[in-house]
């Protein structure tokens, strides 16, 4: 979807940015500045915005044979983020029958094909719509049923949907998933005992199938556990400038060890270094850094890199 990033109170009007969001897009730019190869299925309007989507991803370098553009007349989706309180972020979403929400199994699938070898899903797209929430599910069982790991970022957003709708929506795919990607308050949502403290919920989810339980748990870092052991990391000490899109930063990071075969205290090292390029940049996904980027926060700092 497209970005509209005010400076101040959006009802005291004033300039905006325009760019461009959304969790599955940072991500796909994220892993591709890393050097690997991404392919992104969705659907844009038919319109300036979805152009300038289309365009981004172009231009970052993902692959983008399986995108759609919707002649339909649904337009391409939209957010307007607007700073409140210090890193405090106010974000309005204008997703109604976008052409996002039209998403079909048929046209997502086919990106399947080639030599995937992770499929990323967030909560955010079956919120859209019932067709949106069919094409994940399909996509979700297609990878699983083909030995594509599948990782499933909760990323709740009370805005487009409620927690029912949620748990309603997720809880199917728990059997197709692989890695559960979740901030401590996100697990009640994929639990079928909301009400149960995070290690019976980290039990219930291994389970249930799933390989590895990721809870993440912002300026205190992250966990990782799985059947064998329990990994945690702190976060890296940074000036936080802007929070959106640290949580996608960190998910591309912990893919992108994932596709290197990298452990997990080694997947959790580059995830949380990739988050805090993200917090301490402003944008959902402008900050995110190279693969030769990555040993920048190791330099002293004054340091200049000439």
């Amino acid at each position: 979807m497209a970005a509209l990033r005010a400076h101040g109170a959006l009802r005291m009007g004033g300039s905006l940015g325009l760019s461009v969001a959304g969790a599955e897009s940072n991500v796909a730019i994220g892993l591709a500045r890393l050097g690997h190869r991404v392919r992104w299925a969705g659907r844009v309007g038919a319109d300036e915005l979805g152009a300038l989507v289309l365009r981004t991803l172009r231009a970052e370098g993902v692959d983008l044979d399986h995108a759609v553009t919707d002649d339909s007349g649904r337009p391409t989706g939209l957010l307007l983020t607007e700073p409140r309180l210090g890193t405090l972020t106010r974000v309005s979403y204008y997703r109604t029958g976008s052409a996002g929400s039209a998403l079909t199994p048929a046209g997502v699938l086919p990106a399947l094909a080639a030599g995937a070898r992770v499929l990323h899903l967030t909560g955010i797209t079956p919120a859209l719509g019932a067709s949106a929430a069919e094409t994940v599910l399909a996509a979700a069982e297609a990878a699983h049923d083909t030995g594509i790991a599948v990782c499933l970022d909760v990323n709740y957003r009370s805005r487009l949907w409620t927690a029912d709708q949620a748990r309603a929506a997720l809880r199917p795919l728990l059997a197709h998933t692989d890695l559960l990607v979740a901030s401590e308050d996100e697990l009640p949502l994929v639990l079928p005992q909301p009400e149960a403290g995070e290690s019976a919920a980290v039990k219930s989810l291994l389970e249930a199938g799933v390989q590895e339980v990721i809870v993440k748990r912002g300026a205190q870092g992250a966990t990782v556990v799985t059947a064998d052991a329990t990994t945690d990391r702190a976060a890296r000490r940074v000036d936080a400038v802007d929070l959106v899109g640290a949580g996608d930063a960190f998910v591309a990071g912990y893919l992108s060890g994932l596709l290197d075969g990298a452990d997990v205290p080694a997947r959790l090292d580059r995830a949380v270094t990739t988050a805090a390029f993200a917090v301490a940049t402003r944008g959902d996904w402008e900050g995110l850094p190279t693969r030769d980027e990555l040993g920048l926060f190791d330099e002293p700092d004054g340091t200049t890199v000439r």
